[in-house]
């Protein structure tokens, strides 16, 4: 029964998530791109063509840089702008994608926000809980959706996690654990532009602690169903100074609530690549160690066995065609689902308790 259970809940989501729905609009979304620094904009960029969205402006400045993506992904630089603003004006696009700095997100939002264009960041939504609040206000009043982008929202285990959770198959949750991050963005190569703001506390907002800290801190608050902790302690380190001489590289929150305890490390001092999760209930865990692979304990007499997520790509599983399907009015986005704004507004009320936790070195209770 464990395993057939399991594999119901995988082919439910394959089914609501990666099937390729009839009411998909025939007209791409016209869709603008804000920066290439942040090297996840490849994400886009080499997307295969869906006719879901059509990129119809890019900005960066740094022309150079632009030409060199432009010669990999086969853009034209007819499309390049100094801009957001010539951009806007150019080519009038329904929605934009933020690959700029983090600090930079606030700027898309003023620019775009009054002009009625829908906004998908790439994590974490801002640089501050200052400029996240004022993002939202501006989404708000304009009436916009602002998304947030994260690689791990759409791993298939974790959301056949999230079922096997709401079914209360491993009981009330008591602990979840979060790993995420890598060596280090110097030892993995990520290029001089992304380096450049990455390791600069004012463009990124912090170190490890912004880069990945974000993963776990979006990732329990969807499994609390949008539940605030009511606590962050926070531990940072700079194991590296000498590579990272501005930011923190080593990070552990502990997130408490009444029932529930969450630990999430952020690290650029792992030895390998990881984005991993431990969920554990009063009565079995889930243990996702990568987008697939799930070791589960449903009932300790019958011990763990290991199931395959199923994958879920395609249809709107992509950030890009959940995008679309958005602005389009095909998909809705649940409050406190991973890319809403109502999780991300948490997100960043943990990591603003985690820096003041870190610098004082004392547990920070959010306010209620």
């Amino acid at each position: 029964m464990k395993h057939g259970y399991c594999l119901l809940v995988f082919l439910f989501f394959t089914t609501l998530l990666s099937a390729q729905p009839e009411s998909i609009s025939a007209r791409p979304l016209r869709v603008g791109i804000v920066g290439l620094v942040h090297t996840h904009v490849h994400w886009i960029l080499g997307r295969e063509p869906r006719g879901d969205i059509q990129v119809v402006g890019i900005v960066e400045p740094n022309r150079e840089l632009a030409l060199r993506y432009a010669q990999q992904h086969g853009f034209s630089m007819d499309i390049v702008f100094n801009s957001i603003g010539e951009m806007l004006e150019a080519v009038q696009p329904e929605a934009v994608t933020a690959f700029n700095t983090i600090y930079g997100h606030l700027e898309v939002v003023e620019q775009c926000a009054p002009k009625g264009i829908h906004v998908m960041v790439e994590k974490p939504l801002a640089v501050s809980l200052e400029h996240a609040r004022r993002m939202a206000a501006l989404a708000e009043e304009h009436g916009i959706l602002l998304l947030t982008n994260y690689e791990t929202t759409w791993y298939g285990s974790n959301h056949a996690a999230k079922a096997m959770v709401d079914e209360g198959k491993i009981g009330p949750l008591r602990k979840i654990v979060v790993h995420d991050g890598h060596p280090g963005p110097k030892e993995i190569g990520v290029n001089e532009e992304f380096l450049e703001w990455l390791t600069d506390p004012k463009l990124n907002g912090g170190g490890a602690l912004t880069d990945f800290g974000c993963y776990g801190a979006n990732l329990v608050t969807w499994l609390m169903n949008g539940q605030r902790p009511v606590s962050v302690t926070c531990v940072t380190q700079q194991f590296k100074p000498d590579v990272y001489p501005k930011v923190e590289d080593e990070a552990t929150l502990i997130l408490a609530y009444p029932k529930t305890q969450a630990i999430v490390q952020a690290s650029w001092n792992w030895p390998y690549n990881r984005k991993d999760i431990e969920i554990y209930g009063a009565t079995g865990y889930i243990i996702n160690r990568d987008r697939e692979n799930m070791d589960i304990l449903l009932e300790e007499k019958e011990g763990p066995f290991n199931q395959q997520a199923a994958s879920l790509e395609g249809g709107y599983f992509d950030p890009f065609a959940f995008l679309a399907a958005a602005v389009n009015g095909e998909v809705v986005v649940p409050d406190y689902d991973l890319s809403s704004l109502e999780n991300n507004m948490i997100v960043m009320e943990i990591l603003e308790a985690a820096k003041q936790s870190a610098e004082k070195g004392q547990t920070i209770f959010l306010k209620k």
